[in-house]
């Protein structure tokens, strides 16, 4: 394992990241006997996407983690030699059984295996029987797009489907039916996209009810080699899916998305935060990869998909600072911090644009600015480095985001050393990443005051 530095300002100190090493995609995620379980792709031997594992933490908070040692691992001469990619966990039973892709060494083959766990999750056994589906539909798509199950268990059995694409058409769910997550009948795809809309590759589909709709949400691959997130929200008919909406959900660096219900019956998400820097980077500082923090889903009135961060999350709020409309005399804010909590609601209709600067010099020269465009009704996020910073990205990130007749714009952002989750009116999400160039870089600075209704900011305690 890497040591990391512990004075490295840009690694985050309240969202849960491996010790050292890569990390992406949350897996088999389960709330089991009272503890949160998580599972994510590990890369043990550097920060760099390699030999994947199943690393595992544990909480009892969803907040503070104590990393465990490395769940499930390749086997040599084994469907997952090459490999223990993305899955999800079940409970069948009483038997907590994990779900996931085995790969082979150049990953051109990609089959679904089964794993066992004992009471406590801490030791894991391969089915004998591995891997449990190999065969891909010969109207579907080649071998090495044939991965990430996803698995729920309905009145007639377990339901699955596994992420890729169909030639020619675009990205695609497929369906599958097991009496015993053992023997997988394929029925057909559960949906397929349009390749210029909805990407020409699925990775990480998640398929849940919630509210009296469904929601597919979808991680898609463009053969340009862009990246998103996508959330339909539809009806579930006849074991097909028909979107009714659709919409970007996350338009910055946030991936891979996990849903599973916990004990409070909240249907939580969770997923990969990406890198915004060069490999070179990543290796030099010895990790790579973070995991957002949970958000609980729902639906609104109007079916729109609603996201808000865990309530957990308010527990490491502390020393905090309050204003409502009018209060300020200045846009520069007294209080400073890398580590932030911020709920700050803005009447739109006072001014074209506004929002909030965070991580910023004190000559303004470096910042991020997380703003709303009354005009073009869309939220985005700039970032700006004090010099020339060629190893970081720094494009703007955003989406449309439409106010409802007299409603107010409010975000709600999370700030944690390079990591900024940016949320407005629990509808419209943008993660991305900011690496300042000194320690000097924590201010805050409103942009239009005059058009503030409230502003609540807190500084949150490390987990560690």
């Amino acid at each position: 394992m890497t040591p990391t530095n512990p004075q490295d300002i840009h690694r985050p100190t309240y969202h849960f990241l491996p010790a050292a090493n890569w990390m992406n995609d949350p897996n088999g995620v389960i709330q089991w006997r009272g503890r949160y379980h998580l599972f994510f792709q590990y890369n043990p031997d550097g920060a760099y996407h390699a030999n994947m594992h199943w690393g595992h933490a544990v909480s009892d908070d969803l907040l503070h983690w104590e990393e465990l040692p490395v769940a499930i691992a390749p086997t040599p001469n084994s469907p997952d030699q090459g490999g223990v990619f993305s899955g999800c966990m079940v409970d069948d039973g009483g038997l907590p059984t994990a779900i996931y892709t085995g790969v082979n060494d150049d990953y051109s083959r990609q089959v679904q295996c089964l794993a066992f766990g004992n009471e406590d999750l801490s030791y894991w056994t391969k089915h004998s029987g591995n891997p449990v589906l190999s065969e891909i539909p010969a109207h579907c798509f080649q071998a090495r797009d044939f991965r990430d199950p996803f698995v729920w268990r309905e009145a007639d059995g377990w339901y699955m489907t596994i992420s890729g694409h169909i030639n020619g058409v675009g990205g695609a769910a497929l369906l599958y039916r097991s009496d015993d997550l053992r023997d997988w009948q394929y029925l057909h795809p559960l949906f397929v996209g349009d390749s210029a809309r909805h990407g020409d590759n699925f990775e990480c589909v998640n398929f849940f009810p919630l509210g009296e709709c469904w929601v597919l949400i979808v991680s898609s691959m463009f053969d340009g080699g862009g990246a998103t997130v996508l959330a339909l929200v539809g009806r579930y008919e006849n074991q097909r899916f028909i979107p009714e909406s659709e919409t970007v959900y996350d338009a910055g660096y946030g991936y891979a998305p996990l849903t599973h219900v916990d004990a409070q019956s909240r249907r939580l998400i969770w997923a990969w935060i990406r890198e915004g820097r060069s490999v070179s980077q990543q290796k030099q500082a010895g990790w790579s990869g973070v995991q957002a923090i949970p958000r609980v889903l729902s639906l609104d009135s109007r079916n729109r998909l609603v996201s808000h961060p865990a309530p957990e999350i308010k527990a490491l709020r502390r020393d905090g600072f309050r204003a409502e409309a009018g209060d300020l005399a200045e846009d520069v804010l007294p209080l400073r911090g890398l580590a932030l909590d911020i709920e700050v609601e803005f009447d739109a209709s006072l001014a074209d644009i506004c929002g909030i600067e965070l991580a910023r010099s004190p000559d303004g020269r470096e910042k991020v600015a997380i703003t709303y465009d009354a005009r073009t009704q869309a939220l985005r996020v700039t970032r700006q480095y004090a010099g020339e910073e060629a190893e970081y990205d720094n494009e703007a990130q955003g989406l449309a985001h439409r106010l409802d007749p007299g409603e107010h714009l409010r975000l709600r952002i999370l700030l944690d050393g390079s990591v900024i989750e940016a949320v407005a009116n629990g509808r419209s999400r943008v993660t991305s990443r900011f690496y300042v160039s000194n320690s000097d870089s924590q201010g805050l600075r409103l942009i239009n005051r005059r058009a503030l209704r409230s502003l609540n900011i807190w500084q949150l305690s490390a987990i560690k």
